[in-house]
């Protein structure tokens, strides 16, 4: 049996990532993009959820001049060519905050709370930020 598994190679793990964190004021946001595209590069399975204030990081128009830091959020356009397409918002945040899908950077799934759940218990590895 051992023989057996020694044979065989590990599929990919199912990361999700949490994001609940506005996307400026904390490093929580950038961190958790700069966390995808590392498991990405190593080809594993990368689900990116937003919820909460971390449904801003997906917000078009974002202006940073005027708190002097980067706006980190153009690279949420080339998780495509990280392969990285599983990006989900939770419904209620998007609502709590008057934020529509058609209003974000990037094509994403809308899931409510309870698909959220599911989702989120199907992953080998939750990291939230």
């Amino acid at each position: 049996m051992a023989e057996q598994a020694q044979g065989k190679k590990a599929g990919p793990k199912k990361f999700a990532l949490v994001t609940r964190h506005a996307p400026h004021g904390t490093v929580y946001a950038l961190e958790a993009l700069e966390v995808v595209l590392i498991a990405a590069t190593f080809d594993q399975d990368v689900s990116l959820v937003f919820l909460d204030d971390g449904v801003y990081a997906l917000a078009k128009g974002q202006k940073t001049t005027g708190i002097e830091v980067k706006n980190f959020s153009p690279t949420f356009r080339a998780l495509d060519d990280y392969d990285v397409n599983k990006l989900y918002v939770e419904r209620e945040s998007l609502q709590a905050r008057g934020i529509t899908a058609d209003s974000l950077l990037v094509s994403v799934e809308v899931l409510d709370a309870k698909q959220i759940g599911e989702l989120i218990a199907q992953q080998d590895v939750v990291l939230s930020f």
